[in-house]
């Protein structure tokens, strides 16, 4: 026991989870684990290393109709980790198929494998709580999409054209493929026009007293038809 705590210690201390989320969609059923707890060491243990197994869906016409119970690792209590799909079947001998995903959040690509010990996993997860009957409220679950490769998410850019920017300076809008000119999407091509607004405005409430003392028949051009006076002496 005091084994178990100490290793589960010194993960959490070296950046790891520090917690686990189980639930059942289905049954609409919670539970939860810290590191210091014996079922946190030994549903680890049961649900097997994070990147082993095979990316393609096992070939189990029953496997979306298993149970579903989601097992969610979370760093400082807070942060995704990992994420283990555990898919169990009544039958006998039980099986269970497990797919992991260990780069969470920045995808939930994972790798499908057998578990082990069924029975023991299917032992620890209704010590849990969460293998209750299906509840009117709850639902399947979100099934495990297919693996995702960063290659096929890339456009081509002989193919493809870039994104359409817009110029600041005149209002016009381009679009073309990136080019070693274009500049990154970071929001920093727009920023340069800010002083020019804000000098512009304070000029035109600065100005804006004398304009209105300037008679208008100042701004006459000297040819111009209008009324003119003659100086008589008396």
């Amino acid at each position: 026991m005091c084994t178990l705590m100490v290793w589960g210690a010194s993960s959490a201390s070296a950046g790891g989870p520090t917690s686990v989320l189980i639930t059942s969609p289905a049954a609409g059923e919670a539970s939860a684990l810290y590191y210091s707890d014996a079922d946190y060491r030994e549903l680890e243990r049961l649900l097997g290393p994070a990147e082993t197994g095979s990316t393609e869906q096992p070939k189990r016409p029953d496997l979306d109709r298993a149970r579903q119970i989601n097992v969610t690792w979370l760093a400082h209590d807070i942060s995704p980790w990992r994420i283990d799909r555990v898919f169990a079947v009544e039958s006998e001998p039980p099986w269970v198929w497990i797919h992991t995903a260990a780069n969470v959040p920045e995808n939930l690509n994972g790798y499908w494998h057998r578990a082990e010990q069924p029975g023991r996993l299917s032992s620890l997860l209704k010590r849990l709580g969460v293998t209750g009957k299906a509840s009117g409220e709850g639902y399947t679950g979100i099934f495990p999409a297919p693996w995702q490769s960063d290659a096929a998410d890339a456009p081509d850019a002989a193919e493809t054209p870039g994104p359409a920017t817009t110029d600041t300076r005149t209002g016009s809008v381009r679009a073309g493929a990136p080019g070693a000119g274009d500049r990154t999407d970071d929001g920093t091509d727009w920023w340069w026009a800010l002083p020019g607004m804000a000098a512009g405005a304070v000029l035109a409430l600065l100005l804006r007293p004398f304009a209105l003392q300037v008679r208008p028949d100042r701004w006459r051009r000297k040819d111009s038809a209008g009324p003119r006076q003659e100086l008589r002496d008396i």
